[in-house]
């Protein structure tokens, strides 16, 4: 075994990064002047008088959030018009200018709370851009007046779970670009927020490299330090799109972990998870004419699998409308959406089911049987050295299933590189499904079968393979 994959096999998550992991599936919300411009993007010279929901309710959001199974909300505090949804002291572009609350409104707070109450974690989207601060091009100081609203947004609305920056850059009104000051914002988060990871721009969380969903085969978290340390390039750049900003850092190649691209990786390797993110509509911000164009059931299941279960977390963007509100349409969506999820994930057939290990791939520290415990602290773990290994569970009666759920033990670090598994009939074992890696989580999808026994065979792996859960679902049918 070449020396370089048992150090890849030994890169782990931080604790923070864990933790957002586990979350696997939250909101984002989009929501500002623009939609009531009907615009995606805002100019900065908006009439704050504009800014006024009528019934804005940031509870119908969390509410929302959880019909679908979502654990967290992200809203855009800022985009790239300079239009706070806070009263920020550092501008009067905010909504305290506007006539919503009679110009005593804090929504940013109203989310937060709102979150809090139902039991779901709250994150700010902080656009770097600000078309509307006279100072942005003047690099040192709109970065203090940059500092200086993020140290609000840190400090007066609880435990935050994610600050997530995209890279988008322009030119202030003196012609100038502004160079941003990542180094001092991120420490500043550490400080103020240490248990929050850091996304797209940033050392926590990378953007998978589009917006409409895509999702790669083999989506590793341990990557080529490279990736991380180029996020910083758009400080050189003209006004760009978190589509081109993602181009210039490699986001959109389809192999950024194998065992090819890290044997090249002169720069180390770092663990750096990707996120899925994508819109209900076509658009970020709300569009009335886009009310007849929600993504199907069929089409966020795709997206929802090719995420959570392919080793990354998924952000699916809701835009309320002008009342302030999550709209019927995509109410509704998001209603089907989670009772499908919880529909097909409810019951484990394995419980009940033993399992044990083939030939000399049992390890007394770690057995087989941890991978039914329910712990996500035990796991089964072969003897060092061992790159390949199986395990047969038996259900102990024949069972109808079309689901079956991996997932490593990451704290430890990624190993998996392929597995195969299979059913077994009669005497003889038939394919279910082949895979390359798992990571945190791994759903796979296959004709129904009725079978007693599945083995689960790891056909490559770094350095050792570890498995902490194994689980089997059967699941209702999908409809439009």
């Amino acid at each position: 075994m070449e020396l370089f994959i048992q150090s890849a096999a030994e890169i782990k998550p931080s604790e923070r990064q864990l933790a957002w992991q586990q979350m696997e599936f939250y909101g984002f919300i989009h929501f500002t002047v623009n939609t009531f411009t009907n615009l995606e993007w805002g100019r900065g010279d908006e009439d704050p008088a504009i800014f006024n929901p009528s019934a804005l309710d940031a509870a119908q959001w969390v509410e929302v959030c959880k019909s679908a199974g979502m654990k967290g909300l992200i809203l855009t505090c800022k985009h790239h018009d300079g239009f706070c949804l806070w009263p920020s002291r550092y501008t009067d572009h905010s909504v305290k200018s506007s006539p919503w609350r009679g110009g005593n409104g804090d929504l940013v707070r109203e989310v937060a709370d709102a979150c809090r109450a139902g039991g779901i974690r709250f994150g700010i989207y902080l656009s770097p851009w600000d078309m509307h601060e006279p100072t942005y091009g003047d690099s040192e100081v709109y970065n203090t007046f940059f500092m200086n609203q993020l140290r609000e947004l840190l400090t007066e609305y609880g435990d935050i779970f994610c600050v997530w920056f995209d890279g988008a850059c322009g030119e202030g009104p003196n012609g100038k670009r502004q160079i941003y000051d990542w180094d001092s914002y991120y420490r500043l988060i550490r400080e103020l927020q240490p248990g929050a990871v850091i996304s797209v721009c940033g050392p926590d969380v990378r953007w998978c490299g589009n917006e409409a969903g895509h999702t790669r085969t083999s989506e590793w978290s341990v990557v080529p330090a490279s990736m991380q340390d180029n996020e910083k390039i758009h400080e050189n750049s003209q006004k760009v799109d978190d589509g081109e900003f993602a181009k210039r850092v490699n986001s959109h190649e389809d192999d950024l972990g194998s065992r090819e691209v890290i044997r090249n990786a002169g720069s180390g390797l770092i663990w750096y998870p990707a996120e899925v993110n994508t819109s209900i509509r076509p658009g970020w911000f709300y569009h009335s004419e886009e009310d007849n164009q929600v993504k199907s059931l069929n089409e966020l299941m795709k997206v929802y699998y090719g995420a959570v279960g392919g080793n990354a977390a998924f952000l699916l963007n809701l835009p309320p409308d002008k009342r302030g509100l999550i709209h019927e349409n995509d109410a509704l969506r998001m209603k089907e959406l989670g009772q499908v999820i919880q529909g097909t994930f409810q019951h484990d057939l394995c419980k009940g089911a033993v399992v044990s290990a083939i030939s000399s791939h049992e390890d007394a520290l770690h057995p087989a049987n941890h991978v039914l415990d329910g712990n996500p602290d035990t796991f089964w773990c072969p003897p060092e050295g061992t790159e390949q290994a199986a395990i047969v569970i038996d259900l102990q009666e024949e069972k109808a299933f079309d689901h079956i759920v991996l997932k490593e033990h990451i704290r430890i670090g990624q190993r998996i590189e392929s597995f195969d598994l299979e059913w077994k009939d009669g005497d003889e074992w038939k394919p279910l499904a082949q895979g390359t890696v798992v990571g945190y989580k791994r759903i796979c999808r296959f004709d129904k079968v009725n079978a007693r026994h599945i083995r689960l065979s790891i056909t490559s792996s770094r350095w050792q393979p570890t498995l902490e859960s194994f689980q089997v679902y059967n699941s209702p049918s999908i409809e439009e």
